[in-house]
């Protein structure tokens, strides 16, 4: 009888030093453990587990090691079946910029086309964000996905160009289909802040064990915690550098407000000088006009006195 593996995880207790949202974490304990890469994608795709025939990673780095700013514009690029391309992203930042960069990074994919092939044998390609924010303020959706489609009556132009969003703070609104495949699993697991809630999630889904323990093991390693820490230290320091261009942004826009009704102000009084320009004119014809009238008096006064 074969013994059932012994995973250190279940022994952890308390909270987490980092989560799967911390995106260095995210990227190193998916490229580390190949079943969680493709029990992700076959939860994500709908996919079973024996249409899965090979993925492989195509930007890897190397745990613990130091890496620059620009390899974390895309987390990790996947080659599933050698015939199709997947974009996995975790961000936990918003910078208002999403839907358009997601658009760029899978338009800069589905431009795959080798030289001299027919167009139909562009390969599919597929970009999936788990984001811990929400999208679209006025619409939120726990696992959206947008496709090119007719905008009369919704017929699909191409299944080749496909772009997920999970919005991993409404889980909530996870449709039947949704926890079908198990992505609300996956993304509670992601937001877990303590092994409690881990070993409850495993509990009911043991072939996440090897997550779990993959992500024990990552943050057991003192050179991943490191680095998990730098990328949160150059986030907040994104976030105040963000909220003080903000600041500066609003204190100057109040500026313009003031300069504004200054300008309101003195064009007021310019009016109110000018309107006393006109009265004083008024007054300087009334005078003329009563001078006048008092040497036509003085003339006929002194007509009749001779």
């Amino acid at each position: 009888m074969q013994q059932e593996p012994t995973y250190k995880f279940m022994s952890a207790t308390g909270t987490l030093p980092y989560t799967m949202t911390n995106d260095y974490m995210f990227r190193i304990v998916i490229q580390r453990d190949q079943e969680t890469l493709i029990n992700l994608i076959c939860s994500i795709l709908h996919l079973s587990r024996e249409e899965v025939k090979s993925v492989h990673i195509e930007n890897p780095i190397t745990p613990g090691e130091a890496i620059d700013d620009k390899e974390y514009q895309l987390d990790i690029l996947v080659t599933l079946n050698d015939n199709t391309y997947i974009n996995l992203e975790m961000q936990v930042e918003n910078y208002n910029n999403w839907s358009m960069r997601s658009l760029a990074y899978l338009a800069r994919k589905f431009d795959n086309l080798s030289r001299g092939a027919d167009y139909s044998e562009i390969k599919p390609v597929y970009h999936i964000g788990f984001l811990d924010y929400t999208l679209f303020e006025n619409h939120p959706e726990f696992f959206a996905r947008y496709q090119v489609r007719n905008a009369v009556d919704n017929y699909l132009y191409t299944d080749k160009f496909n772009l997920f969003v999970i919005e991993l703070r409404h889980i909530e609104l996870a449709t039947e289909a949704d926890k079908q495949y198990g992505i609300d699993i996956w993304a509670r697991l992601f937001k877990a802040k303590t092994w409690e809630e881990i070993k409850m999630i495993t509990k009911d889904n043991p072939s996440m064990n090897s997550t779990a323990e993959t992500i024990f093991m990552s943050n057991s390693d003192e050179n991943i915690r490191e680095l998990c820490r730098r990328r949160e230290d150059a986030i907040a320091h994104e976030q105040y550098q963000k909220n003080k261009i903000q600041s500066l942004t609003a204190e100057n826009s109040e500026l313009k407000d003031e300069n504004a009704e200054l300008k309101g102000e003195n064009t007021e009084l310019k009016d109110e000088n000018s309107g006393l320009k006109d009265e004083n004119s008024e007054l300087k014809d009334e005078n003329s006009e009563l001078k006048a009238e008092v040497e036509r008096l003085k003339s006929l006064l002194n007509q009749n006195n001779q």
